[in-house]
């Protein structure tokens, strides 16, 4: 990784581990330490928003470029890794230990839930998604099972046979298009065959046995207005849970987009509700704050 950019994402928060991946502490794990508030994914899916560590194998390295992406891809480095492979056991452990050094700082703070930072200080759940494709690493760290972790792991879909492979706690499907011609202008694709190996992935999905999820980002004036166009692939992918989420206006994608293309929560959630209709799924929950609605078979 190239030193300008490795100072880049320091300056922004991120700690790197090894050649390839980093950290980066989750505004929800700060804002559980310090205000007791909490992700949606702890109230939808049960995970402690303060044990979470949120990390990527492949911090620069993405087959998309998407228009809504708060992350800097235009520093991207390309589709597939560019150096040597770390060691999975060296990822892991990388990982851990610059989310305790992220979080050593707290031991400090006097508004900080003394008995929550103790337990941060152990996480337990990580989030494998926050920059780049996680699924262009090889060899996806998997030891964080091994040290009693749950992963969430969230991939775009550009690389379906590591899919294949992959047995995360929660898979998580980023599926923001119902069309090819809407996937190019949103998704923004770096590979020609981008709209097929989604497709491919899609049916991986649905022959998946772990618990799966669609996260469905909509945005104003590209995939908002068209709910009822995604139900053909819900019921390709058949995944346990679908979130539809509000596009959100900041970090670099206030370079792409407007504020005004963010959707209201009241947009997400008719779009939900259309979509529910449609696949024969319920609205379970939500999270005005999130702007993200949680639809259920």
């Amino acid at each position: 990784m190239k030193q300008d950019l490795k100072e880049l994402l320091y300056r922004q928060g991120y700690r790197v581990v090894g050649n390839h991946s980093a950290v980066k502490t989750c505004h929800w794990t700060r804002e559980s330490l310090l205000k007791g508030r909490t992700c949606y994914k702890e109230r939808f899916y049960g995970i402690e928003s303060h044990r979470c560590l949120q990390m990527s194998p492949a911090v620069a390295w993405c087959q998309h470029s998407c228009v809504f992406c708060w992350r800097p891809v235009e520093h991207s480095l390309g589709v597939a890794l560019d150096c040597t492979p770390d060691e999975p056991a060296d990822i892991v452990e990388g990982a851990v230990r610059q989310q305790r050094e992220l979080l050593s700082g707290y031991w400090g703070e006097q508004r900080a839930d003394r008995k929550k930072v103790e337990e941060a200080m152990d996480p337990n759940q990580v989030a494998i998604s926050l920059a780049g494709e996680p699924t262009t690493y090889p060899r996806l760290p998997e030891q964080f099972h091994s040290r009693g972790f749950t992963t969430f792991l969230v991939t775009n879909g550009q690389n379906p046979g590591m899919l294949e492979e992959l047995e995360p706690t929660q898979l998580y499907l980023s599926l923001i298009a119902p069309t090819r011609d809407i996937y190019r202008r949103t998704n923004r694709p770096l590979l020609k065959n981008g709209w097929e190996r989604l497709m491919e992935s899609v049916d991986i999905m649905g022959e998946k046995n772990g618990r799966t999820v669609l996260r469905l980002t909509l945005v104003r004036g590209y995939n908002l207005e068209v709910p009822r166009g995604f139900a053909p692939l819900v019921e390709r992918a058949r995944p346990d849970f679908i979130e539809p989420k509000g596009y959100v206006h900041v970090g670099y994608s206030r370079r792409r987009l407007q504020r005004d293309d963010m959707p209201t929560f009241r947009e997400v959630m008719e779009f939900s509700e259309i979509l529910a209709g449609e696949v024969n799924y319920k609205v379970k929950d939500f999270s005005r704050d999130s702007k993200v609605v949680l639809l259920a078979r």
